[in-house]
């Protein structure tokens, strides 16, 4: 398990891909920083999260589009799927490599707020918190990852198709306040990822989100080791 996380973690690094992802989230984090923090004088840095918000939502499919479509595609998940190494093992694997890429990328707001201390005392609470928060959600949103690109050998369409199911999910809350029928309404609220995570945006950790996004991550990694068991006993 843990060869499979080394090589599928460097694999980012030995491609353009993982350098892009890590300039691409401290790029708009820099620009998010400067405008909501340092131009108008603010310590507090959870407008610069809710903001990052939509651009987990385009980075998280760029990191996961690979995983699994490339094996298909190159035919070396042939290699994996009559390897002594169980599924569920190949699964988790990519999944927490695809997850340190992600927790690497937020490793930016940790260097803001250490500049931001130079000249003010930033509330580490809720930087820790907001930082805990997007990689709970985040493990939500690669999970799902994983399990598109499961499903294809095309990296692109696994890419896509992730991004355009990240906006859907973003945008459940208008969808619910649209909505006449109150119970309807209720259950899409209740799956709205952004409410969710705007609690964590403003530095409260609810145990209910985070049992909400644990529970969205194993049901999609266990939906992965299913597509995978599939293919392996085709």
């Amino acid at each position: 398990m843990s060869a499979i996380y080394k090589r599928e973690f460097q694999s980012y690094f030995t491609s353009p891909i993982g350098y892009a992802v890590l300039a691409a989230f401290m790029f708009f984090s820099g620009i998010f920083f400067y405008i909501q923090c340092l131009y108008p004088g603010s310590v507090n840095m959870s407008p610069v999260f809710q903001s990052m918000f939509f651009i987990v939502l385009f980075v998280i499919p760029l990191i996961t589009m690979r995983t699994f479509a490339d094996d298909r595609k190159n035919k070396t998940d042939q290699a994996l799927l009559t390897s002594p190494v169980s599924i569920p093992s190949v699964v988790i694997s990519k999944f927490l490599s695809s997850l340190s890429v992600f927790a690497l990328c937020l490793c930016s707001f940790i260097i803001e707020g250490i500049a931001l201390s130079f000249m003010a005392k930033p509330d580490w609470s809720v930087i820790i918190g907001n930082v805990f928060g997007m990689i709970i959600m985040g493990s939500s949103f690669v999970a799902m990852g994983l399990f598109i690109s499961s499903l294809t050998e095309s990296s692109v369409v696994a890419a896509i198709v992730s991004f355009v199911i990240n906006v859907l999910i973003s945008l459940l809350d208008s969808i619910g306040y649209t909505i006449n029928w109150e119970w309807l309404s209720n259950i899409i609220n209740t799956l709205s990822f952004q409410g969710k995570y705007n609690d964590f945006a403003l530095g409260m950790i609810s145990l209910s989100n985070v049992v909400f996004f644990l529970s969205v991550t194993c049901i999609f990694l266990f939906l992965t080791d299913r597509v995978i068991e599939k293919r392996r006993w085709a």
